[in-house]
């Protein structure tokens, strides 16, 4: 795996800056590059800093790819032995920009804190049905995590649980909505959710002005998760849904900077909002973000 870390001027990445951070903690692409990629997941270093100014304390954007629009680029390439080296190699924009649409990748895991890591593990596992991959504890750093999914790491979209040392509350935020869940039946695991004492927002039913079937539930920590009612997928995790104040300029910043396509866009003027998906596949194999523009809102 390629971690870029940037190298070129304020003025350089404002360019392409996002207009407005997602309130999410981490999302992590994985390159097949010609700068290499690690099959290790513990070879990525921890990074566990405060969040910048309008997100929730519970999460900070990172997002390792946006370098790659620069003029230099520096690589830190990650074995599966856990050795590194670092190399800075000269990538005209143009060239930057042929390379992220030429590019194989496809979103690792997003990242978040929690209060009570082994009460949310035991949520996700009881309720939704997803397996404990793995747990670390960092003592030197004072923080734990938990990656979990609905199969290995490398090959599906997991979630990765933070836990700080002493810390057991988060402010969400509000650019953050929510992640999606494809489930056979959305009625029957509403019905074990509640059995298990989970707390539903919104109960089984058709979505405003559609057919498919939904319901929301929230987790311990006031994480929102849909449940999507499909068919079978490969990729039960299949969502994640952010709010933005510039809907077209997320757009131009999710295809330019890490190269997604923007598979679909629906206007709803009834309910005063528009959607947007993109991602590297399709929605029905693949995990996908949900970009989100209420009308008139221009600040998340």
């Amino acid at each position: 795996m390629v971690r870029i870390t940037p190298m070129a001027s304020a003025a350089v990445a404002a360019a392409f800056r996002p207009p407005l951070s997602p309130s999410f903690s981490a999302l992590r692409l994985s390159p097949n590059s010609r700068f290499g990629r690690s099959s290790s997941p513990s070879s990525v270093p921890p990074r566990r800093r405060a969040p910048p100014a309008r997100l929730g304390s519970g999460v900070y954007a990172v997002l390792h790819l946006e370098q790659l629009l620069k003029k230099k680029v520096n690589c830190t390439m990650a074995s599966a032995f856990g050795n590194t080296a670092e190399t800075s190699t000269p990538v005209n924009q143009e060239e930057a920009l042929e390379w992220v649409n030429k590019d194989n990748r496809r979103m690792l895991h997003v990242v978040y804190r929690v209060g009570d890591l082994d009460k949310t593990i035991k949520f996700y596992t009881e309720c939704l049905g997803m397996k404990l991959l793995r747990k670390r504890d960092i003592p030197e750093e004072r923080y734990t995590n938990a990656f979990l999914g609905y199969g290995p790491e490398d090959s599906h979209f997991v979630v990765e649980l933070t836990y700080n040392y002493g810390v057991d509350k988060y402010e969400i935020g509000t650019g953050f909505g929510h992640f999606g869940i494809a489930v056979e039946d959305v009625a029957k695991t509403v019905d074990l959710i509640k059995a298990k004492g989970g707390k539903v927002t919104r109960e089984p039913g058709p979505v405003k002005g559609g057919k498919s079937v939904i319901a929301f539930i929230e987790d311990p920590d006031g994480y929102k998760f849909e449940l999507l009612e499909r068919g079978p997928t490969p990729e039960p995790l299949c969502q994640v849904m952010l709010r933005v104040g510039d809907l077209d300029r997320s757009i131009n910043f999710y295809k330019k900077a890490f190269g997604m396509e923007l598979l679909r866009k629906r206007d709803n003027p009834e309910y005063k909002y528009t959607i947007a998906i993109m991602g590297y596949g399709p929605e029905d194999k693949s995990a996908v973000l949900e970009l989100t523009y209420n009308y008139g809102v221009k600040r998340i």
